[in-house]
C-alpha cells in the first residue's frame, strides 16, 4: 500500500488527505502547530467562540457543498446584505428575497440611487442565474475596473461596496481579480453567508475525523522535503511514496525550492462583550463613511454566546483600541467605554492577495513525486483551499496508479 505525507492540517492537507484516506492510502499528516485547522481555528475565551480572525462561510460553495456535511455543521445564517452607515444612518441593503424587512431596507435606504440599485440587480441576476463558465471564460481586470463596467457610481462604490469587499479580499483598492469577485458574489447569491454553531474551527474538524485514528500528527515540524519523504525538526526522517506540502504560501515556498512566496493581505480583529447587543440583527455592519473599520457584527445574534460579543475587523495593525471603541460607538450609537475587550488577532498573513489577472489553477505537481496546495494554487478561499487539495490528491492517485488504491 501507498504512504503519503501530508504537511499540514489545514483546510487543504486535510482536503488531500481525506481524498486520498478514502481511496485506501495509508496518510500520515503531519502538523507543526497544536491543532489540525491552519488558518481556520476557534478559541473559547470566557464562554465565548471566537474564530482567530472573523471568517464566514459561503455554503453554496461547490466544494463547500461536495465536501462537507452541512447538516452536522449547524450553521447559523447572517442576514444576506449588511447595513450600511453612512452619515449618522443606518441603511439596511439587503437581499430582497429575504422578505419584507429586506424589501422595505431598499425601499427606505438612501445610499444607492435607482441608477446604482438597477446596476447591482443586473450584475447580481447575472452571477445568480448564469453558467460558471460566464465567470471563468470572461476577461480578468481588477474588480475596481469591472464595478465600473458595469456603470457603478463612484458614490456606490466608495459607500457600499468598497467598505464590504474591503472585508472579503482585505484590501482596499479594489486591485483582487475580477472573476473572483464575481465567483464571491454568486456564492453569496446563491447561498448567503453562515457561521457553524461551534466556530469555523468545524470545518477542518469534520475533515479530520474522517481519517483513520492517529494519522494527524501535531507537533511535527517539518524542515525538508524530499521525494521519498520529510525530514522533521529533531532529525527525524519520515519516509513516504509521495509527499504533498500544503502549508501557506509563504513555509511552501521554503520547502520547495522553485515556488515562490505569494503577496499577502492581513488583518486585525478584535472582540468584545458588550452589556446588551448593540444590533440585534445577524448582520454585517459596514462603514460608507470611509473609517479603519471594515466591517463589524454582533456575532452573538448568529451563533448564541454567554453575553452579545461583538467583533471589528480592520486592515491597519496600528490602529490601537481606544480608537477603535471611539468607531465602534459612531458606528452602532451607543458608549463602547464599558465593553469588555475579550481578544484581539493580528494576522499579517491572513489571505494571499489576487490582483488581477489572477491564474485559478496553478499546478500542484513540482517535480519527483512531491506535490503542493493551498488556497495559493487556486483562489484565496475556503473553496480555493478545499479544491487545490483535491486536485493534489488526485495528481497523486493518478501517478501512483494502482499502488494508490490497493485497499479501495
Amino acid at each position: 500500500m501507498a504512504r503519503v505525507v501530508v504537511v499540514g492540517a489545514g483546510l487543504a492537507g486535510l482536503s488531500a488527505a481525506d481524498v486520498l484516506s478514502a481511496k485506501g492510502v495509508d496518510v500520515s499528516v503531519l502538523e507543526a502547530g497544536d491543532d489540525v485547522g491552519g488558518r481556520v481555528r476557534t478559541d473559547v475565551v470566557d464562554g465565548a467562540r471566537l474564530d482567530r480572525g472573523f471568517q464566514i462561510l459561503l455554503p453554496a460553495y461547490p466544494e463547500v457543498v461536495r465536501r462537507f456535511d452541512l447538516a452536522a455543521l449547524d450553521l447559523r445564517p447572517l442576514r444576506s446584505g449588511a447595513f450600511v452607515h453612512q452619515g449618522g444612518r443606518h441603511d439596511l441593503l439587503a437581499d430582497p428575497r429575504g422578505g419584507p424587512a429586506a424589501w422595505q431596507g431598499v425601499a427606505a435606504q438612501r445610499v444607492l440611487g435607482f441608477t446604482d440599485l438597477l446596476a447591482l440587480a443586473g450584475l447580481s441576476a447575472r452571477d445568480w442565474l448564469g453558467p460558471a463558465g460566464a465567470i471563468t471564460g470572461s476577461v480578468d481586470r481588477t474588480t475596481a475596473a469591472e464595478l465600473k463596467r458595469w456603470r457603478l457610481s463612484d458614490r456606490a462604490v466608495d459607500t457600499v461596496l468598497r467598505p464590504f469587499l474591503s472585508g472579503v479580499f482585505l484590501e482596499s483598492e479594489l486591485t483582487t481579480s475580477s472573476r473572483f469577485f464575481h465567483f464571491v458574489w454568486r456564492s453569496f447569491a446563491r447561498g448567503g453567508a453562515a457561521l457553524p454553531a461551534a466556530g469555523m474551527a468545524a470545518l477542518p474538524r469534520q475533515l479530520a475525523g474522517r481519517l483513520p485514528e492517529g494519522a494527524v500528527r501535531l507537533g511535527a515540524e517539518v524542515v525538508g522535503v524530499r521525494d521519498d519523504g520529510v525530514d522533521l525538526a529533531g532529525g527525524e526522517r519520515v519516509e513516504a511514496d509521495a509527499v504533498v506540502v500544503a502549508t501557506d504560501g509563504g513555509v511552501a515556498a521554503k520547502l520547495v525550492p522553485g515556488l515562490r512566496e505569494p503577496a499577502w493581505h492581513g488583518v486585525t480583529t478584535w472582540y468584545f462583550r458588550s452589556p446588551e447587543s448593540p444590533l440585534r440583527d445577524p448582520s454585517l455592519l459596514v462603514d460608507g463613511d470611509g473609517g479603519p473599520i471594515v466591517n463589524t457584527a454582533v456575532v452573538s445574534e448568529a451563533v448564541p454566546s454567554d453575553g452579545p460579543v461583538v467583533q471589528a475587523s480592520l486592515l491597519d495593525a496600528s490602529i490601537g483600541e481606544t480608537a477603535v471603541r471611539m468607531r465602534l460607538a459612531k458606528l452602532y450609537g451607543t458608549h463602547t467605554g464599558d465593553w469588555e475587550l475579550l481578544a484581539r488577532y493580528e494576522i499579517p498573513h491572513a489571505l494571499p492577495a489576487m490582483p488581477a489577472p489572477h491564474r485559478f489553477r496553478s499546478p500542484v505537481r513540482v517535480g519527483g513525486r512531491r506535490y503542493v496546495c493551498g488556497d495559493h494554487r487556486d483562489t484565496s478561499s475556503i473553496q480555493g483551499a478545499l479544491v487545490s487539495g483535491r486536485r493534489a490528491a488526485e495528481a497523486v492517485l493518478a501517478d501512483l496508479g494502482p499502488a494508490a488504491t490497493l485497499l479501495a
